[in-house]
């Protein structure tokens, strides 16, 4: 997997895109007529290097989140609904796999392996990732949620989701909880104990920081020398602990090309049917602060049946 920078991104990114993995309808099969002549089947080819790597997912359509209810809390956590989690179209931790499932298990192999060659240079960085998206209603607090359920099903790592989209933050309602203190209470005063406002869950191994009492001086605070405290407080308080921080979208605002200074990596939502190349572009620099930058392209057309390998689970067995 190579990194994207401004410098290595030569043509049309999407355009690749749509010829390499076949995002349009099936072809239609003639209602009549004579049988089609077989052809002859052709040796098989290596796939096109692809500079960025893209990953699709299966299309998922955000919808306004549900007011917040506060959850009872046991020994386990805060109890998430999965019911809800199903119909937002989550992930959902112990469910049966599906193609879903699958997209973000691949989502998630290429983070690690991408985390485990950053932590022979950048160390305690390499655990922490940032989920951002060129413009709004790209799909981004969507797969940070998914991508969160996902990497705390791994055997080694406990997942917290922190919620830095300041202005409109979303992770706690999406989750069908209500947001208290959080990640600007602790910035704004440094007597505030940052794990007093992490809020664990009954989903195993997955925690959650909320955004926090809203300022206008928030991008100020994230670019103070008490971010980098902070971060290193989550970092040491578990060894095992991998952070995602859900941001506001790169062109609409200031403090995800703040956070990308304190990245690991960036996972850069696409949304097939709306990013422009050249807001693409735009937002790569303004993250420059982060040299790992991978791409993941969502909304994608889904056709059962397809090349996606998702499609194999669901099919019965014919043999």
């Amino acid at each position: 997997m190579t990194d994207m920078t401004p410098r290595k991104m030569k043509g049309s990114l999407l355009e690749r895109a749509a010829q390499l993995y076949d995002f349009g309808a099936p072809p239609r099969v003639p209602l009549a007529g004579p049988p089609p002549v077989p052809r002859q089947p052709e040796p098989l080819q290596p796939p096109p290097a692809l500079p960025v790597p893209l990953l699709i997912l299966e299309p998922a359509q955000e919808d306004a989140p549900r007011p917040g209810a506060r959850a009872s809390r046991d020994g386990r956590g805060v109890a998430i609904d999965r019911r809800m989690l199903a119909e937002k179209g989550l992930l959902v931790p112990g469910a049966p796999i599906g193609a879903l499932v699958e997209e973000f298990r691949q989502v998630k192999r290429q983070l690690l392996q991408t985390a485990r060659l950053v932590k022979k240079v950048d160390g305690d960085r390499s655990r922490t990732i940032l989920v951002c998206s060129a413009k709004p209603n790209d799909g981004k607090t969507y797969c940070a949620v998914n991508l969160a359920i996902a990497m705390a099903a791994e055997r080694d790592v406990d997942v917290l989701l922190v919620d830095a989209d300041f202005a409109k933050p979303d992770v706690m309602k999406r989750l069908g909880l209500n947001d208290g203190p959080g990640l600007l209470d602790a910035l704004a005063d440094p007597t505030i104990d940052i794990e007093a406002c992490v809020v664990k869950t009954d989903i195993a191994q997955l925690s959650l920081l909320p955004a926090g009492t809203k300022s206008n001086t928030d991008t100020e605070l994230l670019a103070s020398r008490r971010t980098g405290e902070i971060i290193a407080a989550l970092l040491a308080a578990d060894p095992k602990r991998l952070v995602i921080f859900d941001s506001p979208p790169a062109l609409a605002a200031t403090p995800a090309s703040v956070l990308a200074n304190h990245a690991g990596q960036v996972m850069l939502v696409v949304r097939a049917d709306s990013t422009s190349e050249g807001d693409l572009r735009e937002a790569v620099t303004l993250l420059e602060g982060c040299e790992h930058i991978q791409l993941v392209l969502n909304a994608v057309s889904f056709a059962p049946g397809g090349r996606r390998f998702g499609s194999y689970y669901g099919q019965e067995d014919t043999e």
